[in-house]
């Protein structure tokens, strides 16, 4: 079957979420199909939100962009470049879903602030963590053991966007735990800017300290420990949920209702997200889940059991 997945792509941060209605220009992956399969796919048209490089979001989100295909769907694919934007667009419509939100603690603010708007679809996977994160030939053990190593580390520890709900944790409630905010600063760039740091300093056997997250891929690549957190400052795992749009349950059911019977064990996600980051790479993550779901022939038909004609 030809697929239709549009990329829209808007990645500065100051541009205004109101831009994603926008008509968008096509790159690989751009829809195949005319003006007239737009139109005549009408409300079976379901844009999702990934930010390049969470590769949680990108595996997830065309993982359920294949089904929804399959089954008659157009489903836009809308690059942002932080969270920030990511739930304003959700909560404005210009996004229906995004596949893979923390908001039991690392993307709590966002829920707080923009949940009266979103919909809750259920828990896909259990367990998720946010940690500080060094090579396994460091000497460092505790998040609490960074203090004395400071001036080895440069003072700074290795972050990733600006917006993430990971990098206000590590701000807002580890930093301050364990005292760090007079020794070190955080440094805040890119996910793509931290790995290709982490990289660099493995390669030289260099002291380096990160914020990471599992289930993540690089947890694999790269030979990390998490880092101890005696004061518990990023506080407990949490479960990945599947969030939309508030109108999404009422103006697609079965898309809903798809969504909500939507689960990954631990296994299928490492599989996944090695295959969409690793084997295959940025750009081809289409080709990366048509190879995953012809290793799981079952998984697809059997969450498509959960859409019905509209």
């Amino acid at each position: 079957m030809t697929k239709h997945w549009t990329l829209r792509t808007r990645l500065g941060a100051g541009l205004a979420v109101a831009a994603l209605a926008l008509t968008a220009c096509g790159g690989d992956g751009v829809s195949s199909g005319d003006d007239t399969e737009s139109d005549a796919a009408g409300d079976k048209e379901i844009t999702f939100g990934v930010i390049p490089g969470w590769t949680d979001q990108t595996s997830t989100a065309y993982l359920l962009a294949n089904i929804l295909e399959d089954n008659g769907y157009t489903v836009t694919m809308t690059e942002l470049s932080d969270n920030g934007l990511m739930y304003t667009g959700l909560a404005k419509g210009d996004i229906d879903v995004l596949s893979s939100g923390w908001i039991e603690r690392t993307h709590e603010s966002f829920w707080k602030r923009y949940g009266e708007d979103l919909a809750d679809l259920g828990v896909y996977y259990e367990g998720a963590m946010s940690f500080l994160a060094v090579p396994e030939y460091s000497d460092i053990k505790s998040i609490a053991d960074l203090p004395d190593h400071a001036d080895e580390l440069g003072g700074k520890i290795t972050g990733i966007e600006a917006g993430a709900g990971l990098t206000k944790m590590t701000q807002e409630s580890v930093m301050p735990a364990y005292g760090l905010d007079s020794d070190f600063t955080l440094q805040l760039s890119s996910t793509a800017a931290m790995l290709a740091e982490l990289d660099k300093s493995i390669d030289k056997e260099a002291p380096i300290v990160v914020t990471l997250w599992s289930p993540f891929w690089a947890n694999l690549k790269f030979p990390v420990r998490p880092l101890e957190d005696p004061e518990g400052a990023y506080g407990e795992p949490e479960n990945l949920h599947v969030l939309a749009n508030k109108d999404v349950p009422g103006d697609h059911p079965e898309v809903a209702e798809m969504l909500s019977h939507f689960k990954l064990t631990e296994e299928q996600f490492g599989s996944l997200e090695d295959l969409v980051a690793n084997e295959f790479g940025a750009g081809n993550e289409p080709e990366a889940v048509a190879a995953w779901l012809e290793d799981n022939p079952d998984y697809g038909p059997e969450l498509a059991k959960h859409l019905s004609s509209e």
